[in-house]
């Protein structure tokens, strides 16, 4: 039977995953101020000395273990010519040459093996470092917005936050948590219509339109998955573990990224794009007080999740490709939406450069996140081993660019819809987009 476990370590299968190269130590040694300068931006100490201190010191015990392995056949060889010339005085002393060798070699070994775990762990728990264009700022007060669609709509009537009208609607609160506790949700009736109703209108979009080839990818997957797009080992309070070593998805990112884990790619295939609607499973770990009441922030919520596989060269295009897919579904639902460029210290770990789509939501009074949407460069191609063979070269590869963002969210769109189209009698109209998929329900009635 599968069960869910409250802590969620890293164990299991995650040797095998941590023997992944993380940054580039070749970079940090030709430019630690750089490395350093990244991570002062991200808001961390200097790391570049201790990395390097470590590097060396393993690199200088492979260098000793070479040797004593070269001197080891090398004396190996030599007693055998001894005892050929019935020289037992060097054949004896080669002989305990070796077995001293024999003893050392397996303690050199041993501390080789701990010092590049240590490297390893060190350079995993490093977030990626910002692009050039990335604002400074330690938090979302540094945001800068950069776009903004639609106008806020204009009520004769107050408008309310979604959970204290939607009941009537079919969004129920009590039920769930009577179920599962709190942050989860029930949806009936024409509310759980039109959440299906958008989820497949985004994803229709997004693989119609848009030309994102979707996937129907497992909810449960390994360590080296999670670890790969960069959860592992740094957030693991924030997911959820099964009782036989597999984890929850928090997002279709992990399952869509690593289809091309371990992979050598054609650089004509690229870049390639994938779509898919999940269901995510976060445990909240670090959002205790913040967005209790509503649809927000859940422990478990549908997901249309885009993701990209490109070429160095092409991935600030692809950037801005997929943004402009996440936003035409906030316009095809018109929604009132800013897209902001998130500063170095507030973006995700994996992320080299993030946008955010923040809808408006009228009774918030304010724009909330919908979308978020990364580059993340090689930062997870080099924990994936994700590479590609340019054209024209028979041996040489480099490390794809990744890319995720979400298209959309489709709790926090339903929470968007049912505020921007609430009427003062409770009811909610649907969006026009939407109509296709309703089977011809029109308007959302309260019981």
């Amino acid at each position: 039977m599968l069960g869910l476990q409250g802590r969620r370590g890293l164990r299991g299968r995650a040797g095998p995953a941590i023997a992944r190269a993380m940054h580039d130590i070749r970079f940090i040694r030709d430019d630690p101020q750089a490395f350093d300068a990244g991570l002062a931006r991200r808001g961390l100490p200097p790391q570049s000395a201790a990395l390097l201190a470590l590097n060396e010191r393993r690199r200088a015990l492979t260098t000793e273990l070479q040797s004593a392995q070269m001197r080891r056949n090398e004396a190996s060889k030599a007693i055998g010519q001894a005892k050929a010339s019935r020289d037992e005085a060097a054949a004896q002393a080669l002989m305990a040459e070796v077995a001293e060798l024999k003893t050392r070699m397996p303690a050199l070994e041993a501390e080789a093996a701990e010092i590049a775990s240590e490297l390893d762990g060190a350079l995993a728990a490093l977030p990626n470092l910002p692009a050039p264009d990335v604002p400074d700022g330690a938090d979302e007060e540094s945001n800068v917005e950069v776009a903004r669609w639609g106008e806020p709509p204009v009520f004769d009537f107050t408008p309310r936050e979604h959970a204290d009208f939607a009941g009537p609607l079919g969004l129920d609160f009590e039920g769930a948590a009577a179920i599962s506790g709190a942050r989860f949700a029930v949806l009936r009736g024409g509310v759980a219509r039109l959440h299906r109703a958008l989820g497949q209108f985004m994803l229709d979009r997004q693989s119609g339109d848009h030309g994102y080839a979707e996937i129907a990818p497992p909810l449960l997957v390994r360590d080296e998955a999670v670890f790969g797009t960069g959860q592992l080992p740094k957030f693991a309070d924030d997911l959820f573990r099964t009782t036989d070593g597999r984890w929850l998805i928090p997002t279709a990112e992990v399952s869509l990224t690593n289809l091309v884990r371990d992979q050598i790619l054609d650089e004509g295939a690229l870049p390639l794009r994938f779509t898919a609607l999940t269901p995510c499973f976060r445990s909240e770990a670090g959002a205790a007080g913040r967005d209790t009441r509503g649809l927000i922030r859940q422990h478990q919520f549908d997901k249309v999740e885009l993701v990209a596989i490109a070429t160095p060269e092409q991935s600030a295009a692809e950037h801005e490709r997929m943004v402009d897919a996440a936003e035409n579904i906030l316009e095809l639902l018109r929604l009132p939406y800013r897209r902001m460029l998130l500063c170095a210290g507030d973006m995700g770990f994996s992320a080299a450069k993030t946008y955010d789509l923040e809808v408006w939501l009228p009774g918030q009074g304010r724009y909330r996140e919908i979308s978020s949407v990364s580059n993340c460069g090689d930062f997870q191609a080099r924990r994936m081993a994700a590479r590609y063979r340019p054209a024209g070269e028979a041996k040489g590869t480099r490390f794809v660019h990744t890319l995720n963002g979400s298209g959309l969210a489709v709790g926090r769109a339903l929470v968007a819809v049912l505020e921007n189209y609430q009427q003062a009698d409770g009811s909610v109209r649907v969006p026009e987009a939407l109509l296709p998929y309703m089977g011809g329900l029109t308007t959302l009635e309260p019981a």
